[in-house]
């Protein structure tokens, strides 16, 4: 992974949605961070950064969070936990983070990337994404970009299950059934429906 992101956010004092609102009419984000021992700490944080890291880091890479307060600053590792979207503009409207402790595995979401092309699509079969992404488990600094599979090898009526994944070294898949990932199904001709 490359050099770790950070985010500076300060504390904030004024709760409820009146005082959210001014936040966000002057550009800035209500959010809460959520620390290893289940303390919270309200904080606010201004739009742009908070949009530029999470372009970089979604929900799947540890960034430093910089929390200042009147007591001064500190750095805490964190991820983004989650993020509240305006529905009809491209903003943020609210942010949680969740504080990591660098020394214990977590379990996060990665997105899957499929590359090759299928001995089955050659064929004429039709590739099929069955999981956009996979639950992994790994300390907070080995969290992979993405999960790359290869699926040039695979044939029609042919699935990768997440037991055959190649995983970076010290991240596991979390799984309780060996779960198809990605499969080559055979094209079907449409037929007509009678009576239709």
């Amino acid at each position: 992974m490359s050099q770790t992101q950070s985010l500076a956010v300060k504390t904030r004092a004024g709760l409820g949605k009146g005082a959210c609102r001014k936040l966000r009419a002057q550009d800035l984000v209500p959010g809460v961070y959520y620390d290893t021992k289940g303390a919270n700490i309200p904080v606010m944080v201004e739009h742009l950064p908070l949009q530029k890291l999470y372009s970089k880091t979604a929900s799947a890479h540890v960034f430093d969070l910089l929390i200042e307060s009147d007591g001064g600053q500190e750095t805490k590792p964190s991820l983004v936990w989650k993020v509240v979207h305006h529905p009809t503009k491209p903003r943020i409207t609210h942010v949680d983070f969740y504080g990591v402790d660098l020394t214990k595995e977590i379990e996060v979401f990665v997105p899957v990337e499929v590359v090759g092309k299928a001995k089955g699509q050659v064929k004429g079969g039709l590739l099929e994404i069955y999981r956009e992404t996979i639950e992994i488990v790994c300390l907070p600094m080995a969290i992979p970009d993405k999960v790359v599979i290869d699926i040039t090898d695979i044939d029609i009526n042919e699935n990768v299950h997440i037991a055959d994944v190649t995983l970076p070294e010290g991240v596991k898949a979390v799984y309780d059934k060996n779960y198809a990932v990605v499969g080559i199904l055979t094209a079907v001709a449409e037929t007509p429906v009678e009576g239709a």
